[in-house]
């Protein structure tokens, strides 16, 4: 179920799959969406993965929570922010229920290769059973991040890098 192959030689793999294991196989052929995350070609043709459609469907959620697109930032938190001594009110039931639905929607935009908000989330999702607005709040500015770079991605290359023109230093 939601198998996703990459491989130089994909049509040996689907013949092994398809004629040898009578595997039924759907969808097969280049890649472009795959489990919430989006693939392409960048403008030099390199292999690229990002989670676009998703965190679009984010601010869609996040909007329709707090009526509002969230404000763009250019870090997912603030430097020396030290949300453990937060001392701001306590959410109440339907505050920690967006709370945790926020953080699990992060902790998937990780997954899915947004390696650059891990700290943020790993931190946030500490307070998931006793969240304050303060976290709220710092969540929200992960959101935010998140949309303002939207379209970062992670680029695949596959080609053996060249190395010939850099010096080749003797050790004794």
């Amino acid at each position: 179920d939601d198998l996703c192959i990459v491989a130089k030689d994909l049509k040996s793999i689907i013949n092994h799959l398809e004629q040898d294991i009578k595997y039924k196989l759907k969808g097969t052929g280049p890649i472009d969406y795959h489990l919430g995350c989006n693939y392409f070609r960048d403008e030099h043709g390199v292999l690229c993965y990002a989670p676009k459609k998703y965190i679009d469907k984010l601010i869609m959620d996040y909007t329709k929570n707090f009526g509002k697109k969230p404000k763009h930032y250019w870090s997912p938190l603030e430097n020396n922010d030290h949300p453990e001594i937060d001392t701001s009110k306590e959410l109440d039931g339907n505050g920690i229920k967006i709370y945790q639905s926020m953080i699990d929607s992060l902790q998937w935009a990780v997954s899915m290769g947004r390696l650059d908000i891990s700290t943020a989330v790993m931190t946030l999702s500490s307070f998931r059973s006793s969240p304050r607005e303060g976290h709220l709040t710092r969540a929200k500015r992960v959101f935010g991040y998140l949309s303002k770079f939207k379209n970062s991605a992670i680029r695949i290359r596959t080609e053996q890098p060249d190395y010939s023109k850099l010096p080749n230093k003797e050790f004794d």
